[in-house]
């Protein structure tokens, strides 16, 4: 830690952390409301049909039961549920209810009751008769509906100049978030026509902006307050339950309730979007990159959703990590009748990387060059341009974690390792990544507003739209106000975002909170203690900038000796000067550089059972400058368990033949458990980038990124393969190893 910081860069806890472990957070499935209803939805069976009668009666004659709501009684109103700001453009293709489903757990009906149970019971009694149309379930068999496209140079000379090429087609899966919170919602009207919705999700402005536009209201009718999050890792990022759940609480003119079970919320909400992406990469005779050319087909499911959106930022991350003065990219956006894709953590990051960095290290076994040498000819370098004309990739540090992660990891003699020829296989792996910092330099909006006030006693308030997503938002903002403050983080309260209080914020969303939001905190701080110090001059019959503060406490500094604690200043302040010591700022994005990181790994595989361990990772991030290392840390351990998830294990697939998801429940959706976890090694690259607060940048979601592609570099090292299909479950091992034994089984 910089000697001369004392609140930014400790290691401090969770500001709610003690709360949870006691279990005093009250988590919106915790909460209740007088005359409370509860709301069980009905889902459709069928990937794709018409919905040709729907009989409530029997639902209707269940004790308790107070409505029953589907596209025959709801808004025929389409929207988007990716829009977080007025005005955006994208396809709006979802509705409350549709009279035609389009995947299998699409919804069909809701039923509201005074119990759990009787909405329960009523749901199984909603009859409906579908008539069924045809259903695309492979992404292959899909015809596209939007293409996106980027280049820079001329692949086709470029590949002209190069020795070798190398084509590869890597597929990445459909995955689910599992927070071990799954998606609930609680809306309440009161009696002048305002619907306040509670949920844990990650922006409130598009909550809002969705159910007024459903409901019909204006915005200040509508009130969206941010609950205790129990994980969302981007599942929660998209408005899913909100406006259902407001429309029937307006219609009931009572607060509802609804909550979905793990298996709705697999195969119900959002997933990461599958990929399938041809890569051709070609390099000269020493390994310099001349060309590369990516074709990408994205499943958005059975909604648009993200699908365009998320496309092109997966395009431009392949400019913004190798020096490629020839390359092109493709993405081809289809609709299939299976769960909706959308936000997951990284942002397409996660599957871009894992096609191009599974790719190049096939290009490094082809040259016969170690696949660290390999990047370290290509990466970027500090300040370098964006070739598709975005921002400076910032103050870039990937060389340097490449060079301390092989260092850390003994890369050279582990790859020296004899691998084994028995039935265990030891390999190592590893993977290069980057992740932006907000949205300069895109089409959307980048900004956000604080109000900071400093109360009687000496404490600070935050006003601000903050998302606690159990990531350390709230901690963060509190470590560089306290630092530019002079005061302990504790005397600091910033509440959640609340759309009836909180100035406008673009969202927990694209790694912007700590480059951006921490920014916006920092400018506040800032501001606050100008006006203290001018307020102060005017009580110590000085010039402002002799007013001295330090450690929380205001002091004269022409020698008079007068000193007050912040508390009894605050209160002069108020007394004689008559005016409270509050601003309100708001900062727009300045910069948008790259978060960069390295992984090395090392897996030992059981060629019997195809089974992998990963034994060992080390994890090395450029995050400019850690606000809190020990949350920092826990970030990447956790990113670490989701990315080796991706590689082996972690997979929603459906039957061809129905459209049903094979993995409705954690039973069959296999996640990387504590005994599965190896040791992590975390490295962080401190260099400072210019315009985030002290320097620092983002790690939540650039921290997953490389894993995946790591572990199956490490896969592929150990074995001699190019298996390209993740996850790499045993059966896809096996077929690796076996193909002719197991053909039909590695897709």
């Amino acid at each position: 830690m910089d000697e001369k910081l004392k609140y930014v860069g400790a290691r401090l806890p969770l500001h709610d952390a003690a709360a949870k472990v006691i279990g005093r957070i009250r988590y919106t499935g915790d909460l209740g409301f007088p005359g409370m209803l509860h709301a069980k939805l009905v889902f459709s069976p069928f990937p794709h049909a018409r919905i040709a009668r729907l009989d409530i009666s029997r639902a209707l004659a269940v004790p308790g039961v107070v409505a029953v709501f589907s596209h025959l009684n709801t808004p025929s109103i389409a929207y988007n549920s990716q829009v977080w700001f007025a005005g955006q453009e994208t396809v709006e293709d979802e509705r409350l209810f549709s009279s035609t489903v389009r995947y299998v757990g699409d919804r069909v009906a809701a039923v509201v009751a005074q119990t759990l149970v009787a909405a329960e019971v009523a749901a199984k009694l909603v009859d409906v008769e579908y008539e069924l149309l045809p259903a695309v379930i492979a992404a292959q068999d899909a015809a596209s509906f939007a293409e996106k496209q980027l280049q820079v140079g001329d692949v086709e000379v470029g590949f002209s100049m190069s020795r070798l090429i190398v084509e590869d087609v890597v597929e990445t899966p459909k995955i689910h978030h599992a927070a071990m919170e799954n998606h609930v919602c609680i809306a309440v009207p009161d009696p002048n026509g305002k619907i306040t919705v509670y949920a844990p999700c990650q922006i409130i402005v598009s909550v809002r902006l969705i159910v007024a536009k459903v409901l019909g209201l204006a915005l200040n009718k509508v009130r969206i307050v941010q609950a205790a999050v129990g994980g969302s890792f981007g599942g929660k990022q998209e408005v899913i339950l909100e406006p259902l759940c407001a429309y029937m609480a307006k219609v009931t003119d009572r607060p509802v309730k609804v909550e979905l079970d793990r298996a709705a919320s697999i195969t119900s909400t959002r997933t990461r979007t599958r990929t399938i992406g041809k890569v051709r990469t070609g390099v000269d005779e020493k390994g310099h990159i001349m060309a590369r050319e990516v074709d990408l087909l994205v499943d958005t499911g059975a909604y648009t959703s993200n699908g365009i959106v998320i496309s092109m930022a997966m395009g431009k991350k392949l400019f913004r990590l190798y020096r490629i003065p020839n390359q092109s990219y493709r993405a081809r956006i289809v609709r299939t009748n299976t769960t909706v894709a959308g936000a997951c953590r990284g942002y397409g990051s996660p599957q871009i990387h894992a096609v191009t960095e599974i790719n190049l290290d096939h290009v490094a076994r082809k040259l016969d060059m170690d696949p660290v040498e390999l990047r370290l000819k290509n990466l970027v370098h500090p300040h370098d341009c964006d070739l598709t004309g975005g921002p400076s990739l910032g103050n870039v540090g990937i060389i340097e974690c490449l060079r301390l992660g092989a260092a850390e990891f003994n890369w050279t003699a582990k790859r020296a390792l004899e691998k084994g020829t028995g039935r265990f296989r030891r390999g190592s792996g590893m993977a290069c990544a980057v992740h932006g910092n907000g949205y300069f330099g895109s089409p959307y909006p980048d900004f956000t507003s604080m109000t900071l006030r400093m109360l009687e006693d000496g404490g600070l308030l935050l006003t601000a739209g903050l998302h606690e997503l159990g990531c350390g938002t709230i901690t963060t903002m509190r470590q560089i106000i306290a630092e530019v403050m002079e005061v302990d983080p504790e005397t600091i309260e910033a509440p959640d975002g609340d759309t009836q209080t909180s100035p406008f914020d673009s969202g927990c969303q694209a790694s912007r909170t700590t480059f951006v939001c921490g920014a916006c905190a920092m400018k506040a701080a800032e501001s606050l203690k100008a006006l203290l110090r001018q307020e102060a001059s005017i009580i110590l019959n000085c010039n402002p900038d002799q007013v001295l503060i330090k450690d929380g406490e205001v002091w004269s500094g022409i020698g008079t000796g007068q000193h007050y604690p912040y508390a009894a200043m605050a209160c002069l302040i108020q007394q004689k000067n008559e005016r409270e010591l509050i601003v309100t700022e708001t900062y727009k994005s300045q910069a948008n550089p790259g978060s960069y990181g390295a992984n090395f790994v090392e897996v030992e595989v059981d060629t019997f059972t195809g089974m992998v361990r990963v034994t060992e990772v080390v994890a090395v991030y450029d995050l400019g400058k850690a606000i809190n290392p020990m949350l920092v840390e826990g970030q990447i351990h956790g990113a670490v368990q989701m990315g080796i998830g991706m590689a082996i294990c972690e997979e929603i697939t459906f039957d061809p033949a129905t459209g049903r998801a094979k993995q409705e429940g954690f039973a069959k959706y296999h996640l990387i458990n504590a005994p599965d976890m190896p040791p992590v090694k975390v490295l962080l690259i401190e260099k400072g980038e210019e315009h985030g607060p002290f320097g620092a940048k983002s790690i939540g979601e650039v921290a997953i990124v490389p894993t995946a592609a790591a572990v199956v570099n490490a896969i592929n090292h150990a074995l001699d393969t190019n298996l390209t299909v993740l996850p790499l479950t045993p059966e896809r091992v096996l077929a690796g190893l076996h193909p002719a034994q197991f053909s039909g089984v590695a897709k």
